[in-house]
């Protein structure tokens, strides 16, 4: 028993070092992003530059949202004969053939788009990505998903920062379309919203490694090709195909002042699905280019982040391996003492809350641009937005360690269904699973499991961990409502 309480104690203190450390690499990207904000470092710029671009759009079964994406895409300002649309359909269903009505009708207003239909999906949207930049006209490539609704200004704001020959990437951040139609949708936005401006902003300000977001951004074709193309051995290929490019000596710029509108999953499902291939696919990619990143003449500095930037959905491993071990912890805890100190000291760790409750509290300022309403923004979403992610551990946990080992499973895009207003509805719509899963049911046990652990406090007069049980009680109990309620309704 004695050894199985060490083995406990050892394996709890590891996971939350990770953590704190994990915390510490993002204080340091807050750090960055603040001091470029005060020197306000400009990027050159050339209005009139009008090299050919290549906009592709990679679409699998998209039926209700690929006629406004084609709309907008078509409406973009930019000189015709220098501008080739490729819509790379994949679609198995009726979006192929109302794709090739519609492209028919934009063909013959005389803009250069065209229809590349495969009758396989090898590779998926890497491969779907990697036939059509073959063909591409243009030396430079835009990439928008199906959710997206490109600015029509979009290429006037950021084809000008390629005048340097360095850059090979221009990644602007998202914004929401239907940020305000759930609580779901709200605090997807409140945590994306962090990276697409702290994190992508001050990893770019200290010229440390950021990614290709998969959409929403421009390629210099040479830079695809020079880095080894679009390869379909991981699930996030934008992710592996930025690390090599960026080993290869790219310069990589990310735009805050360009946003690119999109849609952001507003079913339980939707949002499994995506959640599970970016915690994945990140996974997969660290197990192929992390030892690349070290062996690398980059500075130390960037070695460090770039790990943590690879390794950062093994922070739902250590959530989710500390939430269960938490319990044991205080159970044991007053067998052992002689480690009154490590107790203490594993108290601490707490800071590491406290450390991102700054780094959201400035990304939540930041996109409010300083208006008074972000505090009222950041109490509500912020403690909502924790719980929710430690509610979504367990399932993120087991797609990061299918990752780390090796585990191959298809590509699974993430379903959208035209939601805008809150009129809109997914509901009884195509694309959406109807059935509750076992993980669904697993987390409505681990619901219960840590409203146990806030008894257990009242036993043992132990409440060190009662707000991070309370947490996980209402995250886990969350994920687990809305599983059932949007499974009863679709």
């Amino acid at each position: 028993m004695i050894v199985v309480e060490v083995l406990v104690f050892a394996v709890y203190g590891f996971l939350l070092l990770f953590i704190f450390f994990y915390s510490l690499s993002q204080l340091d990207i807050l750090l960055n992003f603040l001091k470029q904000k005060r020197n306000n470092r400009k990027s050159q710029f050339q209005e009139k530059f009008y090299p050919k671009v290549t906009i592709q759009l990679p679409i699998y079964n998209e039926k209700y949202v690929v006629e406004r994406l084609i709309n907008a895409t078509c409406n973009i300002i930019y000189p015709k004969e220098l501008l080739e649309i490729q819509v790379l359909d994949d679609s198995t269903d009726e979006t192929k053939e109302f794709i090739q009505q519609l492209v028919l009708q934009k063909q013959n207003a005389g803009i250069n788009i065209k229809h590349i239909h495969r009758q396989n999906r090898n590779g998926f949207k890497a491969g779907a990505l990697k036939e059509g930049t073959e063909i591409a006209e243009g030396e430079f490539i835009a990439i928008f998903d199906a959710d997206f609704l490109p600015d029509k200004n979009f290429l006037a704001k950021t084809i000008g920062y390629f005048i340097d020959e360095k850059i090979g990437v221009v990644q602007t951040p998202w914004l929401h379309i239907n940020q305000n139609y759930s609580l779901l949708t709200s605090l997807q936005a409140f945590g994306l919203n962090a990276h697409f401006s702290v994190e992508q902003g001050g990893r770019n300000a200290n010229n440390h490694f950021i990614n290709f977001n998969g959409t929403g951004g421009i390629w210099r074709k040479k830079c695809i090709n020079n880095a080894g193309g679009w390869q379909d051995d991981t699930l996030t290929e934008d992710l592996d195909l930025s690390y090599r490019a960026q080993l290869k000596g790219w310069k990589f710029l990310f735009i805050k002042e360009v946003g690119s509108p999109a849609e952001l999953p507003a079913n339980i499902a939707a949002l499994r699905t995506q959640q599970f291939r970016w915690t994945k696919g990140a996974a997969e990619c660290a197990r192929k280019n992390l030892w690349k990143v070290w062996k690398s003449n980059k500075p130390i500095s960037t070695k460090f982040h770039a790990t943590f930037h690879l390794l950062n959905s093994f922070v739902f491993v250590c959530v989710a391996l500390t939430a269960i071990l938490s319990i044991p912890v205080m159970w044991f805890k007053p067998n052992w003492p002689v480690l009154k100190n490590f107790f203490f000291i594993g108290g601490l760790f707490v800071f590491s809350f406290v450390l991102l409750g700054i780094y959201y509290w400035n990304s939540s300022k930041f996109n409010y641009n300083h208006n008074p309403k972000h505090k009222k923004n950041f109490l509500l979403y912020f403690p909502m937005f924790l719980s929710f992610t430690m509610g979504l551990s367990l399932h993120n946990a087991i797609a990061v360690i299918e990752g780390y080992v090796g585990k191959k499973t298809p590509f699974i895009r993430t379903p959208k269904f035209n939601i805008v207003t809150k009129k809109d509805s997914w509901k009884n719509k195509a694309y959406i699973s109807k059935k509750i899963s076992f993980m669904s049911l697993l987390e409505g046990v681990f619901s219960l499991y840590f409203f146990g652990g806030l008894f257990l406090a009242f036993y043992l007069k132990d409440f060190g961990l009662f707000p991070v049980h309370l947490l996980l009680f209402f995250g886990f109990g969350a994920i687990f409502v809305y599983s059932v309620a949007h499974s009863s309704n679709t």
